[in-house]
């Protein structure tokens, strides 16, 4: 074996290592690069003049559109979750079906799919089930791991029911890999994978989820009846009314189809959709909070001015964000029926009428935003809302410029080819290398985040299997349901550990673990399903994009 081909391995075992260690993952990742950099220049194996590319790639980084997606993302989920989106819907489905056998699971099963649709953020969706529903469940008779487990599989959807954040960054990753495979096979007009393509042909597979999941606990509702008992309504306690049920359900939804209607329908890329959800998720907040309360603190003098703002400018009530929503969905439909870009050499017509009131549109949607975004800052809602995007976002981008001198430096040593003939050399064909792979994305995910094996292993192996044949929609929601998995893995799922800290105290750590087991082996069987039947994740992508 030439050294080149020991110091890549060295250097992939050498980040796993670190990472298993606990450093931080931008600065393992870039850190590792440069060490196996100077060593392989000193074995003359590694020309140091690929460092000079790292610039570019930094740069295309920064000005890559499709990572714009993921402040907005942050923003919209974080801004749903101060919002109380997800304990109005836990608080009516938990009284709706909690009247049947394992109802308060099913519950929070459907609440955790509509939460991962409209925010995707698994964090604040486990530890908001777990706070609001995991006491009532337990109060209720549940076992203590049936009802752990559901919470954090349930929360955990948002990272395969789109709009997701591992999709964007997954689907980011693979067209890199798709172009780069097909460069390498003589096609010099490379086809296009984009987000969007992901987002679809992860849809149907993220509803076989759910549906495998409610599978489940209606099972164990009829196998061991004591573990999910009905829910006996108390005194002056009764079902929710239509009316209530459809003002819980109605927000997200409609959040639901603006972001993803948009993207499927073709009117939005999922950049331009997650501008839609950002906005919509800050009307969604001022809508829930029409007055806002002056609170002393420190921040008390910018609230006052806030509300003398709000005051003079009659800004109170619902009429600004209902107004500002229902001018988004008309834009919506104008966008839709009419090519309102301007510069087009013919206007058909109608068109001039459509562009004016498309410009009062936007500047109902801006007077109604300025109206929120004020409700927001004057109840602090809006400064912790941008303080944990920036830092969710400062962390992801890290982690993404680490992960590029990584990726250079691994493909100076040579790395590409050896994992290559590494795949290449499996019995079995596609089939072995494939198999190979989903078991070292699932291994690592015992000990690893989503991140830190989006960046260090997808792109070694991404290419390769392409070049083997593999279709990329189906390829990217098989790695996005594994990588799913290591949110429930113990014993460093992170689900696990959300849960663990608002968990009561009579719940333990067994508990959680035991109970997250059984979901786990659910994705699993996912897993030999989407393999069995790729078409539950081509077909859509296919019928929607062509």
């Amino acid at each position: 074996m030439a050294i080149a081909d020991i110091l890549d391995i060295a250097m992939f075992a050498t980040a796993c290592l670190f990472l298993l260690a606990g450093f931080p993952v931008a600065f393992t990742l870039a850190g590792t690069a440069l060490i196996f950099a100077i060593l392989g220049a000193a074995l003359g194996v590694f020309d140091l003049s690929f460092l000079g590319a790292f610039p570019q790639r930094i740069f295309g980084t920064m000005t890559n559109e499709t990572l714009i997606a993921v402040p907005l993302f942050v923003f919209m989920g974080v801004m749903l979750e101060r919002s109380r989106v997800a304990e109005e819907l836990l608080e009516n489905m938990g009284r709706l079906f909690g009247t049947m056998r394992g109802g308060l699971g099913i519950s929070v099963t459907l609440v955790g799919a509509l939460l991962a649709a409209s925010t995707g953020i698994v964090g604040a969706t486990v530890v908001t089930m777990g706070l609001l529903s995991l006491p009532t469940m337990l109060k209720r008779g549940y076992d203590p791991a049936l009802a752990t487990g559901s919470i954090a599989a349930a929360g955990t959807l948002g990272q395969i029911i789109p709009p997701s954040i591992v999709l964007v960054l997954l689907g980011d990753v693979m067209s890199s890999a798709y172009q780069n495979a097909q460069l390498s096979m003589g096609n010099f007009s490379p086809d296009a994978l984009s987000v969007g393509d992901l987002f679809a042909g992860a849809l149907l597979p993220g509803l076989m989820l759910v549906g495998l999941y409610i599978a489940y606990q209606l099972v164990m509702a009829i196998v061991k009846p004591t573990s999910s008992p009905a829910m006996v309504l108390e005194p002056g306690e009764t079902r929710p009314g239509l009316g209530v049920i459809l003002q819980a359900l109605i927000p997200p939804i409609l959040l639901i189809v603006a972001v993803l209607g948009s993207i499927l329908a073709g009117i939005a890329t999922p950049t331009e959709a997650a501008a839609v959800g950002a906005v919509g998720a800050t009307l969604l907040a001022g809508y829930r909070e029409p007055q806002p309360v002056l609170v002393s603190d420190s921040h008390g003098a910018t609230r006052r001015l806030t509300l003398r703002l709000l005051g003079a400018l009659h800004m109170r009530g619902l009429l600004p964000p209902t107004l500002a929503a229902l001018a988004l969905a008309g834009l919506f439909v104008l966008t839709a029926l009419y090519d309102l870009r301007l510069g087009l050499e013919t206007v058909p017509e109608g068109t001039e009428v459509a562009r004016i009131a498309a410009f009062i549109l936007c500047a109902v949607i801006a007077w109604g935003l300025l109206v929120c975004l004020l409700r927001t800052l004057a109840n602090n809602c809006l400064t912790q809302v941008v303080r944990t995007t920036t830092e969710i976002t400062s962390m992801v981008f890290v982690i993404l410029v680490g992960a590029a001198l990584f990726s250079l430096v691994f493909r100076g040593l040579g790395g590409d080819d050896t994992v290559h003939e590494f795949l290449n050399a499996m019995p079995g064909g596609v089939v072995g290398a494939m198999i190979i792979v989903m078991a070292v994305m699932f291994f690592l995910g015992f000990f690893l985040d989503f991140i830190e094996i989006t960046f260090v292993v997808v792109p070694v192996v991404a290419p390769v299997l392409l070049m083997m044949g593999v279709d990329p929609v189906w390829l990217g929601v098989m790695m996005a349901i594994n990588l799913q998995t290591s949110f429930l893995t113990p014993p460093f799922g992170f689900a696990l550990f959300y849960l663990r800290g608002v968990a009561p105290p009579e719940v333990k750590t067994t508990h959680i673990y035991k109970g997250a087991l059984p979901f786990v082996a659910i994705q699993l069987l996912a897993l030999i399903i989407l393999s069995l039947f790729p078409e539950i994740a081509t077909w859509l992508p296919e019928t929607v994009f062509g």
